[in-house]
């Protein structure tokens, strides 16, 4: 059957004639051979005109050959577009060689397996042995179910159940007859209830299995556990009464032999696990607890006779309570007065001696200046009041005690430890003298070492990065100048 032939490339309705000189198309590579010699038409038919026959586009491409290894060269992009087109279920890729309709079918393609996976799953051999499929799932976990509902409840807690434990109720039902004495006086190898006790019981008397793993375990314990189990078994009745004919006051006290042959004369009563010592042991606990027949535990007196607490307190005497004096405690605190008292008569000596004094500032204007400041030395943090007329400028340390610490104010580790002194002198005029290495400006002006300059009222000192204003109280240096002309005789 012929009909019109479009190859997908072009997209035309009109007939196409291959020729030799034309371009191949992108989905072709480079190896790929002519389209007459694909369709095995010979070329002067198709100039003929006879129309070409429907063309597979998977037919144009080459066959390639894949590597098996895990690791592949890196692929160009045409082989990436061709790779694409046709996978496997493991992800290698397949390509099918090209089948042309007048063409037989190609070998591969009938040798290729596919073999229905339903049919496999269906097959238990075949299956693989890590899938699960959901009936198995559901299917064991109904089976788990059945198993844990078909449980007996008398086998609940029987991993906590040990052998020794068993060998000891055994044994102390056996001496003491009474559960509730059991729970109450055997120590187990962890905690049960009292329930637990009375099912673990009725289990070892009905219970055919539980009763005969009990007791196989029971004879799979060593001897000398068995004995220590069985050492520690509760006293009977009849035991105690035999252990009470022995009267707490005999003199001397009851030595271990006197058991030894209260346990020779009476063996069927005490157990055979019964030794003298423990016996001997036994008595005098009774002894402590008044258990004896022959001790008495006298009663608390009745009626008024009974002191309580309100009238123990009213008995006693608060004078008795009250500690005596210590003289030597008095002593001590009488020297440490003394000590604090002459320390604080000292300060308020050196009071006055104070040359400088650091106030911080708040930004509220500072009260007018005293009778004994002279002058203030005001930066952006701290003001320095002068009290002396010789004040020292510098940065404090260790060894170097001077009366104005500029590292108060900032940073000061370019300033020298003595970097200047201010001076009053008699005329009431100030000077300031430097005495490191950096100058000081005064107002703009530098003043080098070893020189010295004037200070006035709202002058302005720059030393290093700090910089502060000199203020004078102008009272108190009117005042020492007019003292200092009447000292001074006038020149004629």
């Amino acid at each position: 059957m012929e009909e019109p032939a479009s190859l997908p490339q072009s997209g035309s309705s009109t007939p196409v004639t291959p020729q030799p000189s034309a371009t191949p198309s992108p989905a072709q590579t480079p190896t790929q051979t002519p389209l007459s010699s694909v369709t095995n038409t010979p070329s002067p038919a198709v100039k003929s005109g006879r129309r070409m026959p429907i063309l597979d586009p998977r037919n144009l491409i080459p066959i390639r050959r894949s590597s098996t290894r895990s690791i592949k060269r890196k692929k160009f992009d045409d082989e990436v577009v061709e790779s694409s087109l046709v996978k496997s279920d493991r992800g290698r890729i397949k390509i099918t060689p090209p089948q042309p309709e007048k063409q037989e079918p190609v070998v591969p393609e009938e040798k290729a397996p596919a073999p229905p996976q339903p049919e496999k799953k269906k097959e238990p051999p075949k299956r693989p042995v890590g899938t699960k499929t959901m009936p198995t799932k559901s299917s064991s976990s109904k089976r788990n179910k059945k198993q844990k509902t078909q449980a007996p409840a008398s086998t609940k807690d029987l991993g906590r159940w040990k052998a020794q434990d068993d060998l000891a109720l055994i044994t102390a039902v056996q001496q003491t007859n009474d559960l509730t004495g059991v729970y109450q006086g055997v120590k187990f190898s962890c905690r049960f209830t009292l329930k637990e006790i009375q099912e673990r019981w009725y289990a070892l008397l009905y219970d055919p299995v539980i009763s005969k793993l009990a007791i196989q375990a029971m004879k799979t314990l060593h001897p000398d556990v068995a004995g220590a189990v069985q050492a520690q078994a509760l006293y009977s009745t009849d035991e105690e009464k035999l252990l009470g004919k022995i009267s707490s006051n005999t003199q001397p006290q009851p030595t271990v032999d006197v058991f030894e042959d209260l346990l020779d004369k009476t063996p069927d009563i005490f157990h055979p696990a019964r030794t003298a010592k423990s016996l001997h042991s036994h008595w005098l606990l009774m002894k402590q607890y008044h258990l004896l027949p022959d001790q008495s535990v006298q009663p608390m007196p009745r009626g008024d006779h009974v002191l309580n607490l309100s009238d123990a307190e009213d008995m006693l005497n608060d004078d008795d309570l009250r500690d005596g004096r210590d003289e030597i405690l008095e002593h001590e605190l009488a020297i440490a007065d003394k000590r604090n008292k002459r320390e604080i008569r000292h300060l308020e000596q050196e009071l006055p001696k104070w040359q400088v004094q650091v106030d911080s500032i708040t930004g509220i204007n500072p009260q007018d200046f005293d009778n004994q400041t002279l002058a203030v030395l005001k930066g952006r943090l701290v003001r320095y009041l002068m009290r002396s007329r010789e004040i020292t400028l510098g940065r404090a340390t260790k060894d170097n005690q001077i009366d104005v610490d500029l590292s108060l104010e900032g940073p000061a580790a370019k300033i020298s430890r003595r970097q200047g002194v201010i001076k009053l002198r008699n005329n009431g005029d100030f000077f300031i003298a430097n005495e490191g290495k950096r100058p000081i400006y005064i107002d703009g002006k530098p003043v080098l070492a070893g020189n010295k300059q004037k200070l006035f009222n709202n002058s302005v000192l720059e030393i290093s990065c700090l910089r502060f204003t000199f203020l004078m109280n102008q009272d108190l240096i009117n005042v020492i100048r007019a003292e200092a002309q009447k000292i001074t005789p006038p020149t004629s």
